[in-house]
């Protein structure tokens, strides 16, 4: 099931705040910021978590993992393009929010998964955007998340990033992708190791700049990262 909320910012719904002035519309060139940021279900990041990071980051789209029902409120507190598609069976799924509208609905796309929890990845195309983006947070077995993103790799076009929660640890053996997000920690494992396991990947695609944000609500840190297309070059 996913869960759309394209909203209209001119005139507001009954109720609707509309997007503050400050926030930016979509940009025109060629390079887009993508930010993604796993929440944390219930314990972590609230909706004014996420709308001080979007008040200061401005992306041109944000990619939530672990995304409650809690969140489906985004459009109408900030405005802007909401879609979210939960996990079969669990409370939390994976969402996006863009200031600009999406070409189409983001489908939720089937993975590969284990017998406890199925996992799907949001694949979105937004209007102002030369490329696809999957919003993924996959499985922690180290075969089965590698499987995850070899299915990704038949279903992507051939300008494609793919961001999230990777649950990996070491090389993705992702072909014709190449891993560009930021090389800093990004989670602490049993709050303890420090490790990198949101990440970028893209094909057909250059990232600009790759950072780690300094945001503590969750047990993930936020990545922002710049692509464009490498052939707008």
């Amino acid at each position: 099931m996913s869960i759309t909320h394209p909203s209209p910012l001119l005139p507001p719904r009954p109720g609707q705040r509309p997007r503050p002035a400050h926030l930016p519309a979509p940009v025109i060139g060629s390079e887009r910021k993508i930010v993604s940021w796993n929440l944390l279900h219930r314990v972590g990041a609230t909706p004014r978590d996420v709308i001080h990071l979007i008040e200061e980051e401005r992306p041109d789209l944000l990619l939530m993992q672990e995304t409650t029902e809690d969140f489906d409120a985004l459009p109408h507190l900030i405005g802007g393009h909401y879609a979210r598609s939960p996990l079969p069976g669990r409370i939390h799924g994976v969402a996006c929010w863009s200031p600009g509208p999406f070409r189409r609905p983001p489908l939720a796309c089937t993975l590969p998964s284990g017998p406890l929890v199925r996992r799907v990845a949001q694949v979105i195309e937004c209007a102002a955007f030369g490329f696809s983006v999957a919003n993924v947070h996959l499985s922690h077995g180290q075969i089965m998340n590698r499987r995850q993103l070899r299915r990704l790799v038949q279903i992507l076009p051939s300008h494609a990033a793919v961001l999230g929660d990777f649950n990996l640890v070491g090389p993705t053996l992702m072909p014709s992708f190449r891993d560009v997000g930021p090389r800093a920690p990004t989670h602490r494992m049993v709050d303890m190791l420090p490790i990198r396991i949101d990440r970028c990947l893209v094909r057909g695609l250059i990232c600009t700049q790759a950072r780690v944000l300094n945001r503590y609500a969750s047990d993930h840190r936020p990545i922002a990262v710049r692509l464009e297309r490498s052939d707008y070059r």
